[in-house]
């Protein structure tokens, strides 16, 4: 009979809770909010009966989760390299020459191994190559070193400060090298949304190029340079533009626009939860002159930030989740992005490969989802295990995606090895996918 009541009990405890209570009862909140609930409706001989029928309830929700067994891994696929950013030696001089390129770099180029593997390995020559994020040419003197058959390297960059560092780089890169007797070397001051239109300008390229590499990192002499407005942590104009012949500015966005349109970036862009309270901030503080600097943003962002919430890491992170939403709205970033993988795909001769580097859940979602409308929707249900693999230079590829169009090399993205992590921080949250046009 004892069984029956406690049985009977929990069904009219999770009956009230679910009417009643948000909070679950395996919860401590849970359990007291039930017992009072109960309390106020049984006389008190009942209560033991209540009690007892709640700590049955916490006993199943515990036995539960350990049914479900250790939490579920990340959905990626982490680097088998060891890091090592050091890419060629050269045999007739100075040992130590070749790496010049690379070491004197203060921006070390994410992942720069695993990208060297995609364009290495494939059976295809790399005859042409485009970099569509030149940046500061970490990648691109890489490439020009590693592919001495490589006869067209093109650049793109919409900031033409980092054009003019990178096409030094680049030279430094072909002097340390034994590039092919007819290679050029273009840059282009353009946004990869161009891709297409530009290529068509080039000669020699009318078939397709043979590789193409998006990063879609901010280069750490952008983010060091308190004057672009991209630092949390310096104080600058609120600014933000990758190209500075661009109208847009984060301060437009802040002080001009609609308050829901603000409200929006936040939570879309910055995946911000608590984005209606920054809203209202930013609001007030047009009342008193408006928003102008970094500064005063980041001062906005702490007085909506409780301060149990992490303390200084608490702020910083919702500042750099603010920031990342007005970078992508002033540059209109996953547009473009979505775009202009459509038209890389297209630029692509048969057997060449786009390779593209993200750094947050926003760009790595529609790079996957451009992938597989690009593959052709067959593509979802042909996925392959790659096993044994003869060649040994191809290990990186665990799992491709087949379809009409292409081969998603990446069914699941590839991550940096936990030395990279080590050394370079910026890399921690990279991931990279690659496509293989037919």
């Amino acid at each position: 009979m004892a069984a029956i009541a406690i049985a009977n009990a929990k069904h009219m405890i999770l009956m009230m809770l679910s009417a009643s209570i948000s909070l679950p009862v395996s919860s401590r909140s849970g359990s007291l909010s039930a017992k009072r609930l109960l309390y106020n409706q049984y006389p008190t001989r009942s209560h033991t009966l209540v009690r007892s029928a709640c700590t049955s309830i916490t006993t199943d929700t515990s036995k539960k989760k350990k049914e479900k067994g250790p939490a579920k891994e990340k959905r990626r696929t982490r680097s088998l390299r060891d890091g090592d950013i050091h890419i060629l030696k050269e045999e007739d001089d100075d040992s130590s020459s070749s790496f010049t390129v690379l070491m004197q770099q203060s921006h070390i180029p994410v992942m720069l191994g695993e990208v060297l593997d995609v364009f290495s390995s494939n059976l295809k020559p790399l005859s042409s190559f485009v970099d569509c994020t030149l940046g500061a040419a970490g990648h691109a003197s890489a490439i020009i070193q590693s592919h001495p058959e490589l006869k067209l390297f093109i650049g793109m960059d919409v900031d033409p400060l980092a054009l003019r560092l990178a096409r030094s780089r680049i030279n430094a890169a072909i002097s340390h090298s034994h590039p092919h007797p007819n290679f050029q070397a273009l840059t282009f001051v353009k946004n990869f949304r161009h891709i297409r239109s530009l290529l068509t300008e080039v000669d020699h390229i009318s078939s397709g190029v043979d590789g193409i590499l998006m990063d879609l990192g901010m280069s750490s002499m952008q983010v060091n340079n308190p004057a672009r407005g991209f630092s949390v942590l310096a104080n600058g104009p609120l600014d933000m533009r990758m190209d500075p012949q661009a109208s847009l500015k984060a301060e437009d966005i802040l002080n001009s626009w609609p308050d829901s349109e603000v409200g929006r970036i936040l939570r879309d862009y910055g995946e911000e939860r608590n984005w209606r309270l920054l809203q209202n901030k930013i609001v007030q503080a047009r009342l008193q002159g408006g928003l102008h600097s970094t500064g005063e943003l980041v001062d906005v962002i702490r007085s909506a930030t409780p301060g149990t919430k992490g303390g200084r890491q608490g702020w910083i992170k919702t500042a750099t989740r603010v920031f990342q939403a007005l970078r992508i709205a002033v540059n209109d970033e996953l547009k473009t992005l979505e775009d202009s993988l459509h038209a890389c795909f297209d630029c692509l001769a048969p057997g060449g490969r786009l390779a593209v580097i993200s750094f947050h859940s926003l760009e790595d979602r529609i790079v996957k989802q451009a992938f597989l409308k690009i593959i052709g929707e067959e593509g979802r249900d042909s996925v392959r295990k790659v096993e044994g693999r003869e060649d040994e230079k191809e290990l990186w590829i665990r799992q491709t995606i087949q379809g009409s169009n292409g081969t998603i090399l990446t069914k699941r993205p590839i991550t940096p090895s936990e030395k990279e992590e080590g050394f370079n921080r910026r890399s921690r949250s990279a991931k990279l996918r690659v496509i293989q046009k037919l």
